[in-house]
């Protein structure tokens, strides 16, 4: 996964959500629809959030230092956690609050919504470019480690890029359910429909917080790398001449781009302690050539089986 890529994601977003934000407040205000302030207050949360997310970048980036010794890369996922909260409130929330306020009657005065559908076309056209960039990006990692997108997105440990891409995808159907509460709204000359459509963007958008905060709240914790992952570090382990067996492989990310590996390695009786330590080094070399978002290798040597006592020796 590349940091420089995930940062232009953001930013594509970010620009994006800054400008519709306004045109969407605008827009709702005019034609008294709870749906277009619903996806104005989206677009609001989703600035915020690129905005806690770019900084995630940068903070994240920060070297390691003697109180901090495997580095910053941990701040991601909280600055992450904090995107997802503001979806969660300033997003979820007020849509919500709106369209009850709409559906049982105590909405603002309709008005004219053809500024609204405009400014949904500008959305689309806006929201579609960010999201066409989010996408991309995970298809250019998947064809790297040859899963599919699906899979690539639930075990990727880089939440500032899922943040981006999750928020993108909802943003495309929220500006459905907007739309299509404009044009029940027209059909019918009823509020109910444009705020039952704030309502669902409401429940989306809490939908992607939760799901976001669920992730950065197992990568704070401490989140081992994936099962393939770890298979190809205890073979490259296994395969190291010297040998004879890992018992246990403990792992954790640092941030989605590095990675900590510890190790209990069984070594072969027939080498000595030097010979013992060069293969750990030739292990730490190759680990990090193999699996690249490897930073720290840790091995703790032992034995399969106790060595028996001398036949002098008590037992």
């Amino acid at each position: 996964m590349s940091r420089a890529e995930t940062t232009k994601t953001v930013l594509v977003a970010g620009a994006a959500n800054l400008l519709l934000a306004i045109a969407k407040l605008i827009a709702g205000s005019l034609a008294g629809s709870s749906a277009m302030l619903a996806e104005g207050a989206h677009s609001v949360a989703d600035t915020l959030n690129q905005g806690f997310l770019f900084t995630s970048l940068r903070r994240s980036a920060r070297p390691p230092d003697r109180r901090h010794p495997f580095g910053y890369g941990n701040e991601r996922y909280f600055w992450s956690l904090l995107a997802a909260f503001g979806i969660f409130v300033a997003g979820g929330g007020f849509s919500i609050f709106e369209g009850v306020l709409t559906m049982s009657g105590h909405g603002g005065s309709a008005g004219d919504v053809w500024l609204a559908y405009g400014v949904l076309a500008l959305g689309a056209v806006l929201e579609g470019t960010s999201w066409v960039r989010a996408f991309t990006q995970a298809r250019r990692e998947t064809r790297e480690n040859g899963r599919d997108i699906v899979d690539h997105v639930r075990r990727s440990p880089d939440v500032t890029f899922k943040a981006a891409l999750f928020e993108d995808t909802a943003a495309m159907i929220g500006l459905a359910f907007a739309a299509a509460g404009l044009v029940l709204r027209q059909l019918t000359g009823s509020e109910f429909w444009d705020g039952l459509a704030s309502v669902l963007i409401g429940l989306l958008l809490v939908a992607v917080a939760f799901v976001l905060g669920r992730d950065s709240m197992g990568l704070i914790i401490g989140r081992a790398a994936d099962p393939a992952a770890q298979r190809e570090i205890r073979a490259e382990i296994a395969a190291a001449p010297g040998v004879t067996g890992v018992d246990d492989l403990l792992t954790m990310h640092f941030g989605p781009d590095e990675l900590l590996v510890a190790a209990r390695v069984n070594f072969s009786d027939a080498i000595s302690a030097d010979q013992a330590e060069d293969v750990a080094g030739e292990i730490d070399r190759r680990l990090k050539e193999r699996v690249p978002i490897v930073r720290h290798v840790f091995l703790d040597p032992t034995q399969r089986t106790p060595t028996r006592p001398a036949a002098d020796e008590p037992a």
